[in-house]
């Protein structure tokens, strides 16, 4: 079965590496569906039952997003609230993810050296993304961690607009083809 990428960029137009992502994806519509959520629901009113009938006609799921002063942006909050209800997602009847494989792609922002308990932030990303593990774990999917692009704010290259970060054009396309080995290989 297909992979579904949910993606919440809030200006995904503006984007560097979630766009190039997303560009590299659709170059093969038969193994990945890419679901944008800030384009099918500007007003961040969902049709619950139709995400989930979305969910249920493909295999693995990957969440796609910014970090977003340290989480997902509210809209990928709001889905989760409303799309991974009880008695779908979770509880005595809700198994619709049990044993789904379950993976985060993330573009970081800032250089991986800001995070960890030397860093300026003090938290790892894999502590600021342990809420979504706890969540697949609570509705018994198989998680399998996530997919990281961290900032380059101090390196040559192509500008993200609206930032001071630039990202080298050659770990950008080398980024491209590892996430779509690391969707491949959840």
């Amino acid at each position: 079965m297909k992979t579904l990428i949910i993606v919440s960029h809030p200006n995904i137009e503006d984007s560097v590496i979630n766009k190039r992502w997303i560009e590299e994806i659709k170059k093969f519509p038969e193994r990945y569906t890419v679901h944008e959520l800030y384009k099918v629901y500007p007003d961040s009113i969902f049709d619950v039952e139709k995400e989930q009938k979305l969910i249920e006609a493909h295999g693995n799921l990957v969440l796609q997003f910014p970090i977003h002063w340290f989480n997902c942006p509210p809209i990928l909050k709001k889905w989760l609230d409303d799309v991974l209800e009880y008695g779908w997602a979770y509880g005595s009847k809700g198994d619709h993810l049990k044993n789904r494989k379950v993976g985060l792609a993330v573009s970081a922002g800032i250089r991986v050296d800001k995070y960890g308990e030397e860093g300026k932030y003090r938290y790892s990303l894999k502590q600021l993304l342990a809420p979504f593990e706890a969540t697949f774990l609570y509705c018994r999917a198989d998680y399998r961690s996530f997919f990281a692009f961290y900032g380059t704010e101090s390196e040559p290259g192509e500008h993200v607009p609206g930032t001071e970060v630039k990202t080298p054009v050659s770990k950008l396309e080398r980024s491209a083809q590892d996430y779509l080995n690391f969707i491949d290989n959840l």
